[in-house]
Formats: structure tokens, sequence, C-alpha cells
């Protein structure tokens, strides 16, 4: 009698393609939110004091721009005085002096940013390539001190270097036998004077940066331009170049978006009676409008116009820059 020995099949594996996608549980993002405030906290912890000051200081005064749309009264306050809707922005479109302002106002702004902005590239580019350490702390010091002059002691130098009695310009043009130029009197000079002693005062600032940005180009790069023979010139137009142009484009969106916010301080100081056809900016005028003339309306009302332009300018340069080199301030 034979016995037969039954064997039971081995079941098969089943795929995961057949047994369907395993599920993974994500956390919530709420939990993914408070575990990274649990991990991080000291880095949250030094956000808040910035955080809070921009909520403070810039984003709460925004509610307030709703004085533009009305006849403010100090007595009723900004909620409470009379809503005329667009009449303060209609009477500054149709004022005499409004395109006056908006040209005086971008010339400026636009001579500042073309002259500031490649100065500061130049003077980092040349401190860069100087190998002498003594002479380079010497250069780095002259050309840095004068950012930390103030606004009035600079235009209190210019009006006195510029003097027409007193001024050193005048008197070296003289020895040529140039009579005295009244510089600061005549308007087709204010927008030079502006625009250079700026320049003198922000360069070496601006220059910083710039530094900055080429201490982060990777010197292997230098060394693979030696080798294939390149020369000094070559090096910087080729390596220096391309590694600071995502800095550089990022300074240049904020310096055109900030295009018509130019400073007030330094133009209402350097401005008189001679020289107001071209001194006189939307800045200037809104301070004799809205403190001095008591209109806090109106000068809210341009202060808003001009902060609109300011807008649109910052995100189309922004946006051609992002376009045309691939950088911009939101990637």
């Amino acid at each position: 009698m034979s016995a037969t020995l039954e064997v039971e099949p081995v079941p098969k594996p089943v795929s995961r393609e057949a047994a369907g996608p395993a599920r993974i549980r994500r956390p919530s993002r709420r939990t993914a939110a408070r575990r990274s405030l649990r991990r991080h906290w000291q880095l949250y912890l030094l956000v808040v004091v910035p955080l809070a000051y921009f909520v403070i200081f810039k984003y709460i005064p925004i509610a307030n721009a709703v004085i533009a749309f009305k006849n403010y009264s100090p007595v009723k306050g900004p909620w409470g005085s009379e809503w005329v809707g667009f009449r303060n922005f209609e009477l500054f479109f149709a004022n005499p002096v409004f395109w006056t302002l908006v040209k005086n106002t971008f010339i400026l702004a636009a001579y500042t940013v073309l002259a500031s902005f490649p100065i500061p590239i130049i003077l980092a580019i040349a401190l860069n390539e100087i190998r002498n350490g003594r002479f380079k702390k010497i250069v780095q010091l002259v050309t840095y001190a004068p950012y930390f002059i103030s606004t009035v002691v600079v235009v209190s130098m210019t009006i006195l270097v510029l003097s027409p009695r007193l001024g050193f310009v005048n008197d070296a043009i003289g020895l040529f036998g140039v009579p005295a130029v009244d510089f600061l009197g005549n308007p087709d000079y204010f927008r030079h004077i502006y625009v250079w002693s700026d320049v003198w005062q922000t360069t070496g600032y601006s220059a910083v940066i710039y530094l900055a940005a080429l201490a982060g180009i990777d010197p292997a790069l230098h060394e693979s331009a030696k080798i294939d023979g390149a020369t000094r010139l070559q090096r910087i137009w080729y390596v220096d170049l391309p590694g600071i142009m995502p800095t550089a484009v990022i300074i240049l969106v904020l310096g055109v978006g900030n295009i018509m916010s130019i400073g007030f301080e330094k133009a209402f100081l350097l401005q008189n009676p001679l020289n107001l056809a071209q001194s006189e900016i939307i800045a200037t005028y809104v301070y004799k409008t809205g403190l001095l003339n008591a209109d806090f309306s109106m000068a809210t009302a341009i202060g808003l116009f001009n902060s609109v332009i300011n807008l649109f300018l910052l995100l189309g340069v922004n946006f051609a820059a992002k376009r045309i080199t691939g950088n911009g301030l939101w990637s």
C-alpha cells in the first residue's frame, strides 16, 4: 500500500503594485508648525522684534492712508472726517505744478541711480585686485568714512565749498581767469551737485556689499582662468562680474523701486528760491503742503500716489530683471 504525500502550494508574494500604494500619514500643517517651533524657537524669537517693528511702524499706519480720500479734520480724526473720494487726487493732477514735480523727481532719482550704481562696483573690483593690504585699508577708510557724515553736515560742506565768495572751487577756477559762479543759485547745477555729493557720500558703503559678494566667488574659478591664460581684465569680465551679478541686480531693482521716493532732506536743504525750478520735487512739495499749509489730506494723497508709482516700478523692473538675467527679488 503506497502513501501519497500532499504538498500545499506556497503562496506567491504579492507585489507592491498589486497591493496598491502604501498610505503614508503625513503630519498636518499645524503639527509641523508646532514641531518646527519647538525645535527652532531661538530663530523664531529673533524674528519677533523686526516683525513687530514692521507691523507697528509700517503696516498699521497704512490704515491712516484713508485720509487721502477724506477732507481731514484733526477734531473729527481720520475715520470721522468727511469722505470726498478721489477729489484730492483730481486736484493734484489738475495742479499746474504736477508735471513739473513728477519730471523733477524722476530725472533727479534716475540720475542718482545711474550714477551711483556702477561706481561702487568699479571701486569694489579695484579694491579686490589690490595686493598691498595697507594701501587697501587706507582706500577703504577714505571712501567709507563719508557715509557716517550726516546729511546736514554734507550740505553745509557743499555750500561752503561752492560759495561764490569763500568756496575754494571758485578760487581755483579764478586762477584761470574765470569769473565766480553761483553754483547753488543756478538751477542747471542743482542736479549735478545733488547727485555727485550723494555718490561721494555713499560709494564706499555700497562697495562693501560688492566686496562681500566678490569674497564669495570660488577661487578655483580664478585658478582655472589663469591656467587657461586669461589676463586680469578677462578674469574680471568673465569671473568677477558674473559672480556679483545677482547682488548687483537686486540692488538695482531696489534702487529703481525707490526712484520716486528720493530723499527729502538733502533736496530741501540745497533748495533756495533761485534753483526752485529744478529742486522742487514731490517730497519737498508734500512737506510744504502737509506741514506748512496744514493740508493733510492733499499731502497724504500725493504721498499715496508716489508710493503706488514706486510699487509698479519695483514690480516692473523686477519682472524685467528676472526675464533677462534670471535673478530678482523673489526667486
